[in-house]
């Protein structure tokens, strides 16, 4: 019988090598919704959808 060895990886996302993908889309964002960096800008440090 074989043994699986699982290990902690301390990630916060599913899938890290999604990870470049990911900024690339919040770039795209940035640069087309203007809106969202005021929203950003005015309630980010208080972080209301983490």
């Amino acid at each position: 019988m074989s043994s699986v060895e699982t290990s902690y990886v301390p990630y916060k996302v599913k899938d890290i090598s999604l990870a470049e993908w990911g900024r690339k889309e919040i770039g795209l964002a940035e640069a087309e919704m203007p809106g969202l960096m005021s929203l950003r800008k005015e309630f980010g440090p208080s972080k209301p959808l983490a």
